[in-house]
């Protein structure tokens, strides 16, 4: 399936798959995840695109030097957790697949589970205690996302 690019003045590009016109909204959302400093040659839009928070829902950003946990999570109602691992990549190949069949084993996902949330999560602000943050990382920055 061809994509088109969008015409956005934006520093990083935005390919699209939608099998729709986007509306203006969605235009002036697309532009400005492309112009975060720290996407990643582009943003990809996938054919059922749609407007969100923060992002649109059925776009792809990848980052360079940067993790957007939440950019569509809070449209969805995703919870994501940054943690540092103890491993570097020479100890992980050949692994991954294993490891991420653990991973999803041990996670309760789907519309059957998590129905119930603790209140303290809802506004989740230990993110400031993480030591280790990307220099480029501000509050302003990660709030406005």
């Amino acid at each position: 399936m061809p994509y088109e690019k969008l015409n956005l003045s934006t520093p990083k590009p935005v390919l699209s798959w939608a099998n729709h016109p986007l509306e203006h909204q969605e235009h002036k959302m697309a532009k400005n995840v492309a112009s975060l400093p720290f996407v990643f040659k582009h943003v990809a839009l996938m054919p059922d695109v749609h407007l969100g928070k923060g992002a649109l829902v059925g776009s792809v950003i990848a980052t360079k030097e940067a993790i957007i946990p939440a950019a569509v999570g809070v449209d969805i109602g995703c919870g994501m957790c940054a943690v540092k691992m103890p491993f570097v990549a020479e100890r992980l190949e050949g692994k991954l697949k294993k490891i991420r069949q653990d991973i999803e084993a041990a996670i309760p996902v789907g519309f059957s589970d998590n129905k119930e949330i603790e209140k303290s999560v809802t506004n989740w602000q230990n993110w400031r205690e993480f030591k280790e943050l990307h220099p480029g990382l501000t509050y302003s920055r990660h709030h406005n996302l």
